[in-house]
């Protein structure tokens, strides 16, 4: 286990992660592993903050359900099984610095977009669209446990209302996230100290979960998703530079 040093701000990311999840509907892996992968092996922080993502999707879509378009859920869901597998085979095979210097450009990408996100949208579902983005999110939540940030820019595109974006996300997440738990169980990523880290800080992700659903509803314009993305951008780059530089 690692020394409450490292365990105390581990609890804090990821009650932090659960909070941003449950108040706007996504953000808290992309959040959660670059701040993680500067406290904790990457092949530890991915299946712990899959652990926690399931438990955020189930606590979320309890009240949400009946605002989920399944139909799009679905053909995403069937896009991302087919690219888990790869995702897990970088994830075994790669160096960890690799993995950290690969995590950390996306998350600047994916902060940069949030922020400056073109006024480009798509009208109607493009099937071959709709799997570019699923196999992507396999891809990503394989490897890093990422998988939301296509699928973010998958229901941008589309222009979602407010209320199915976050609904539809977790439907989305719910199968994806558990395959991927699996996968990593399988892929022999459960480790001891993956269980024991996760259980003590089951209460405050569920802490996260109940503010974020108070938040939620309260949330009238663009500003703190801003700041999320300035966030999530920041820390990115300082992944990159730790990388890089020390």
């Amino acid at each position: 286990m690692p020394p409450l040093t490292i365990l105390i701000p581990v609890i804090l990311i990821l009650f932090t992660a659960a909070f941003i999840r449950s108040s706007v509907g996504f953000g808290d892996a992309v959040l959660a592993m670059p701040l993680l992968a500067l406290l904790i092996p990457v092949k530890t922080a991915t299946p712990l903050v899959a652990f926690c993502a399931t438990t955020m999707t189930v606590s979320i879509l309890i009240g949400s359900w009946r605002k989920t378009d399944w139909r799009i859920t679905f053909r995403l869901v069937v896009a991302t099984l087919i690219g888990i597998p790869p995702g897990l085979f970088l994830l075994k095979k790669m160096p960890d610095d690799i993995l950290k210097l690969i995590l950390g450009a996306l998350i600047c990408l994916y902060g940069l977009f949030r922020l400056f996100e073109p006024g480009l949208r798509l009208k109607k579902d493009i099937p071959i669209l709709t799997f570019f983005f699923g196999l992507t999110a396999g891809l990503l939540g394989g490897a890093y446990n990422t998988n939301g940030p296509p699928i973010v820019i998958y229901g941008t595109l589309r222009a979602w209302p407010p209320a199915r974006f976050r609904a539809t996300l977790q439907g989305y997440f719910l199968p994806t996230g558990f395959l991927i738990l699996i996968g990593h169980g399988f892929s022999g990523l459960w480790t001891a100290d993956v269980f024991l880290i996760f259980g003590i800080a089951l209460p405050a992700v569920l802490l996260g979960v109940f503010i974020g659903g108070i938040v939620h509803p309260r949330l009238q314009d663009r500003s703190f998703d801003r700041l999320v993305s300035s966030v999530l951008f920041l820390t990115g780059l300082l992944l990159l530079l730790r990388v890089l530089f020390v």
